[in-house]
């Protein structure tokens, strides 16, 4: 770069051209696990005058599947599990009618969408989860009994083969670990990565206070209608929590990604926490590019190509929406650079403007490409 700063705000701004006064977008970027920037632009409501601020929270989406990763993969640390543990041995005690397709399904297998798994729970088993009005980790146990006396959409595979995308697989980490800790998924989220992370705004579903723009509203990606928090509309059944319902501010946002960035074994300024090296070089699945591993995707590209010999530019990224909102987090540890932008729109227009803002992000900071 020249040296004149570069101003996010302006970057988004351009990107989002009229569509600023439909949506909105917040955007960070870090260098290991400090921000060096960030920015806003666009609305809260299509058709109000409140603008997006850098405390305002955004809708996660998919990007949520990570964190539950991270806390299966604190209780391998603490022997409460292990990696190579069954359904069969978790649920011993509390399946007996399981299918046996299902016994030998590993958690690295659900984590990598890799078990055989449908997409989402059929929808009269979702109603009438939702209509017993249980408790969440009640109305999880009950998806995960349903869905385990079942054969399988698909022959589980091995741990990178038979991919089909499934947030019913989260939803089923979720209830294993409920089952294993007796406590809900929310209350870890919040006790095991929130308070240990400094993460003050998250939380689960849309955000704000139902008929007030004290927060963002998330836009329906059909008809650009934007739908109140406390619209049925808005959002999944909060059993799909553990899949995609996390939300927060950007900023806390990045306190997450940052975790994962430094505690990647291809960063060279490596700085575990919370969690062990090893526990970070299997919820990123080193192996080869072109997978998929506890909430992360992974490939390569060129920018992302650290000056070690022997890096190949890895990249971990995701991408999450419940088509109201969408956001997407591009990490490249061998560089200790990462790009995070969410929006408040549904994914029609919203997926073209977050790519291109994050492409823009990328060329205007990334430490290859800005020297």
């Amino acid at each position: 770069m020249d040296g004149t700063p570069v101003d996010v705000d302006s970057i988004l701004h351009s990107i989002l051209g009229l569509w600023a006064k439909r949506f909105g977008m917040a955007a960070v970027v870090l260098r290991g696990n400090c921000i060096v920037a960030q920015g806003v632009a666009g609305v809260r409501k299509r058709g109000a005058a409140e603008r997006i601020t850098l405390d305002d929270r955004f809708h996660l989406g998919s990007c949520t599947k990570a964190m539950t990763a991270t806390l299966i993969a604190m209780l391998v640390e603490e022997g409460r599990l292990n990696w190579t543990a069954t359904l069969g041995e978790i649920f011993a005690d509390t399946m007996k009618d399981m299918h046996p397709a299902w016994e030998k399904v590993t958690l690295p297998q659900i984590l990598a969408h890799c078990a055989g798994l449908r997409r989402g729970p059929e929808r009269a088993l979702q109603s009438r989860v939702v209509s017993s009005q249980e408790n969440l980790p009640h109305q999880r146990l009950e998806i995960a009994r349903h869905t385990l006396s079942r054969p399988p959409k698909s022959p589980p595979g091995t741990k990178f083969s038979w991919f089909s995308y499934s947030n019913l697989g989260y939803v089923l980490a979720g209830a294993v670990l409920e089952h294993i800790t007796g406590r809900a998924w929310e209350d870890l989220m919040r006790d095991r990565l929130f308070l240990p992370l400094g993460i003050t705004t998250g939380g689960f579903g849309p955000p704000g206070t139902t008929g007030k723009t004290d927060q963002p509203w998330g836009h329906s990606w059909i008809t650009g209608k934007a739908l109140d928090q406390g619209s049925p509309a808005a959002d999944f059944p909060l059993f799909y929590g553990p899949a995609g319902l996390s939300h927060m501010a950007v900023a806390d946002w990045a306190k997450f990604v940052g975790l994962h960035l430094r505690g990647d074994p291809a960063n060279p300024h490596r700085q575990a926490a919370l969690l062990k090296p090893d526990a970070f070089a299997e919820l990123h699945a080193t192996a080869t590019a072109g997978t998929y591993s506890a909430g992360w995707k992974i490939n390569t590209t060129g920018w992302a190509k650290g000056t070690r010999p022997g890096d190949i530019g890895r990249r971990l990224w995701h991408a999450g929406s419940n088509g109201r909102w969408y956001c997407a987090v591009s990490m490249a540890p061998e560089i200790d650079f990462a790009v995070l932008v969410a929006c408040n729109g549904g994914p029609d227009i919203a997926v073209w403007k977050i790519r291109q803002a994050g492409k823009a992000l990328i060329r205007a900071f990334a430490p290859k490409l800005a020297a």
